[in-house]
């Protein structure tokens, strides 16, 4: 009888079911074919007559990935034999029989030791000796199942370390991805926490879209982004647009500070249910020869298969003009643009770079943007949207006219928050929620201050 899981069911407990289930055939697995290869008694005659669990009418994430790549007994036993190590490492110890001929482990048995990790850690090896044992033909379907062109490898499920490229290519390490470690477990998307191998931290905002004041033209062109962003596949797919252009949406964002740039990326993936990932270029760029593109690399790897918005602040950094190739350095520096240009091409996702000015950017980005999006300066009415917006539940004290305030200083939205902040920490000392005509002025003087102007 089909097994059929409560559909309230929360995806951390549906996940524990199952892959208790999982677990169990792949033991049996594992003992049917130790038997079989050492000539033991043993119930069945080959490992793919003991019956798998049947996943049709299961809802946990695990099931449901397995129904939509159609995996054979193959991919599923792979995918397990890699998912062990985290959630029943006990599972494998049976690799530990020991070769008595040779007082050492089976060549045939593959795995690795952890630095930390008693147990066994599969490598590619040990997928070959439980599907195949000693069938060639058998062993080398494993050999394209572990290819990087199979859905395993290219939609970053598994991995296959093989960092050692004069080793055998089944003695890598058979990983699964963290992120389909966290959705085979607790059933929710794994977020990436920045580190040195991720220099990218997660953007959000308790804004909203009315929150952000710019002019008719800027939210035009921002609103084709969302419309992509919407009907992607539907171009790409259904009307058969991917046969003529490249995936993804590229865009740059330029203007003075201030003016909404970061707060655009971060509405257009709340609106949307995207994460959007602001990249540390200071992380990334590197002075050692390959470091940068190793870098970059992480950083797409990561968001290949996902829905992100990668955020390049500051992007000139990176993405400025190239030089002539007058020495080895630049043309090193120039080999990295290149590199980064063929990324971003290949990028299914939204890519958006910001600069402050258009004219850093190099020619050859600027060719491959779908759009080029000014954020301006705001003008007077745009400021006294700010300036009440930022204001609003305050009051204001005797002389502080924000329509005037509008009119006469040129500020940017970022720079009307860092004024509210002086004003509302003055405020708070006094022990009520006053704005005092001082305060304003305080506040809009250091602002000022900081392009060495005066007011």
């Amino acid at each position: 009888m089909t097994p059929v899981q409560d559909p309230a069911m929360t995806p951390l407990v549906a996940n524990s079911l199952t892959l208790q289930r999982e677990m169990t055939w792949l033991n049996e697995v594992l003992d049917t074919r130790f038997r079989l290869y050492f000539g033991q008694p043993v119930t069945y005659t080959s490992i793919y007559q003991i019956p798998a669990p049947d996943l049709t009418f299961d809802h946990s994430p695990y099931a449901q990935l397995v129904r939509q790549y159609s995996m054979g007994l193959d991919e599923r036993l792979i995918m397990l034999l890699a998912l062990a190590p985290h959630i029943c490492p006990q599972v494998l110890d049976i690799f530990f029989t020991r070769n008595e001929n040779y007082a050492r482990g089976f060549t045939e048995f593959g795995g690795l030791k952890g630095n930390q990790h008693s147990g066994f850690l599969p490598t590619g090896e040990t997928a070959a000796f439980v599907l195949a044992a000693n069938d060639l033909t058998h062993r080398f379907r494993v050999l394209e199942l572990l290819d990087q062109d199979h859905y395993l490898m290219r939609q970053k499920i598994l991995a296959l370390d093989s960092e050692r490229s004069n080793e055998p290519i089944l003695s890598g390490a058979l990983t699964i991805s963290r992120e389909h470690l966290s959705l085979f477990t607790s059933g929710a998307e794994y977020r990436p926490p920045f580190s040195s191998e991720f220099p990218a931290s997660r953007l959000s905002t308790r804004l909203e879209w009315e929150d952000l004041v710019l002019d008719d033209a800027t939210m035009d062109e921002i609103h084709e982004i969302m419309s992509w962003i919407r009907h992607q596949h539907q171009l790409m797919s259904e009307w058969g647009l991917g046969r003529m252009i490249k995936p993804g949406y590229r865009t740059l964002f330029y203007g003075p500070p201030g003016t909404g740039k970061t707060l655009t990326a971060s509405l257009l993936g709340k609106s949307a249910s995207l994460d959007v990932y602001r990249v540390d270029l200071s992380k990334v760029v590197s002075k050692y020869i390959g470091e940068t593109e190793k870098n970059l690399a992480n950083i797409f790897d990561r968001a290949e298969n996902k829905q992100w918005i990668l955020f390049f602040d500051e992007a000139d950094a990176l993405f400025g003009k190239r030089t002539a190739n007058s020495d080895a350095k630049d043309r090193y520096a120039n080999q990295e643009v290149a590199y980064l240009l063929q990324r971003i091409e290949d990028f299914p996702g939204v890519v958006i770079l910001a600069s402050n000015l258009k004219s850093n950017i190099d020619e050859a980005f600027a060719r491959r943007f779908q759009s080029m999006i000014y954020f301006p300066m705001p003008r007077p009415e745009h400021r006294l949207q700010l300036w009440q917006k930022a204001f609003q539940g305050f009051e204001l004290g005797p002389g502080v006219d924000l329509k005037q305030i509008a009119q006469r200083f040129e500020l940017a939205g970022g720079a009307i928050i860092n004024v509210l902040r002086v004003c509302s920490l003055k405020a708070v000392e006094r022990g009520g929620q006053r704005i005092l005509l001082e305060d304003l002025m305080e506040g809009i003087r250091k602002e000022f201050r900081k392009e060495g102007k005066t007011v």
